[in-house]
């Protein structure tokens, strides 16, 4: 069903110029940067903050039409993402678990290097060539992990189980199994174009991850360990090839 779902957001993502309304072929391209918030949702359970890395790279649109009041495109880009886990590791009474050997509270996360490729139906209402366009777009994601890195202030086998709520701790020995990752993302946000200047997007997103970084059989220790991403980003694009004679900035 997952599979069949990501087909789907395929599907309709390459799918927007399928649409009869008011001919655009506008392609812009750019370069996107921001911020994101990711944590994986394992089962076994294990307690978590959000991670916090950067992701950025390239963004591409195609504008294929105007229907009605809405700007119908395709939007994809290829970024570079730092996403990972990072652990809570509490006692029953939501304090911080102190080390025994270093005296120190309990500290661990991991960070993998994502090169991630969403491609989206993007769907504007506002201004085309002057002024602000509230969008929204979803579709699929994929991705491949290039490498990771733990950062943690302990030693596994040193571990305070003692104290700890949750003793499920295979995860931070365990290398990723699954590189290739996929999904479905979906934002909103707010972009102001110019003519002469171009195109800026505000936007906040979220991924939810359809894979797993590790095995999901019956006899893997992990039933389920999915992404779940927050993304703030901001993207220029400039025009490359506009529509002739269009309505006047409308």
């Amino acid at each position: 069903m997952r599979k069949i779902l990501f087909m789907m957001m395929l599907l309709a993502a390459t799918g927007a110029s399928a649409q009869v309304g008011k001919y655009r072929n506008d392609l812009s391209i750019g370069v996107n940067g921001g911020y994101v918030l990711s944590s994986v949702g394992f089962t076994p359970k294990v307690n978590q903050g959000l991670h916090g890395g950067m992701t950025g790279g390239f963004s591409f649109r195609y504008v294929c039409e105007k229907y009605f009041n809405t700007i119908c495109a395709v939007q994809a880009e290829v970024n570079y993402a730092q996403i990972g886990w990072k652990e809570s590791i509490l006692d029953a009474n939501d304090a911080p678990v102190v080390n025994q050997v270093t005296g120190l509270p309990e500290e661990y996360s991991r960070t993998m290097n994502y090169v991630q490729i969403p491609v989206f139906a993007h769907l504007g209402w506002g201004r085309e060539e002057k002024g602000f366009q509230f969008f929204f777009q979803a579709g699929p994601q994929i991705g491949f992990c290039l490498g990771e890195t733990t950062k943690t202030n302990f030693n596994v086998e040193d571990a305070n189980f003692a104290d700890r709520v949750s003793s499920v701790v295979a995860q931070d020995t365990m290398a990723v199994e699954n590189k290739f990752d996929y999904g479905i993302a979906a934002g909103l946000g707010l972009e102001y174009s110019h003519p002469k200047v171009g195109h800026f997007q505000l936007e906040a997103r979220y991924y939810y991850g359809l894979g797993n970084i590790y095995g999901d059989t019956k006899r893997d220790y992990f039933g389920k360990s999915n992404f779940g991403n927050i993304v703030v980003k901001l993207t220029y694009l400039f025009d490359v090839i506009r529509t002739k004679n269009r309505e006047n900035g409308r």
